[in-house]
């Protein structure tokens, strides 16, 4: 949806790593960013390994960063033309998320779980340039300060 100004609405998640749900303490390491006027889906990731170890030192970064690596890979799988998207492109591509509608992607990428790496709430908000959000909402929400 464009506002008229230039500006363009577009949605994000911040991802965020719970090493022990029973103890509710989560740290943001990743950004998914959507946009539907600009066809655009991103995301950008960022383990802080010693903020990790500090919240469990049991944890198992490895895996956990495997998870976060994959949600940003999810939104880079190229989209197929929208013709593809309806019947045998859905079902000949390959790789996670190939020939998925992205906001049907985003939506599965934000939907609530409780795992180690879960979304957390969808927020919106205005930008010019989609493509810039990924790295600007991680610098601001989840790199260190």
């Amino acid at each position: 949806m464009s506002t008229g100004n230039g500006l363009e609405v577009y949605e994000y998640a911040v991802l965020q790593v719970v090493p022990r749900p029973e103890r509710g303490e989560t740290m943001n390491a990743g950004v998914l960013v959507y946009c539907r006027a600009k066809d655009f889906l991103g995301g950008r990731v960022h383990l802080d390994r010693d903020r990790l170890r500090a919240l469990d030192p049991h944890a198992d970064a490895d895996a956990i960063a495997d998870a976060l690596e994959v949600a940003a890979a999810v939104c880079a799988v190229p989209t197929p033309p929208r013709a593809d998207r309806r019947t045998e492109g859905a079902l000949a591509a390959s790789g996670p998320g190939a020939g998925e509608d992205l906001g049907r992607r985003f939506r599965r990428l934000t939907a609530p779980r409780s795992t180690v790496v879960r979304p957390g709430p969808v927020h919106s908000g205005l930008t010019a340039d989609p493509a810039a959000e990924p790295d600007r909402l991680l610098a601001a929400l989840v790199l260190p300060v």
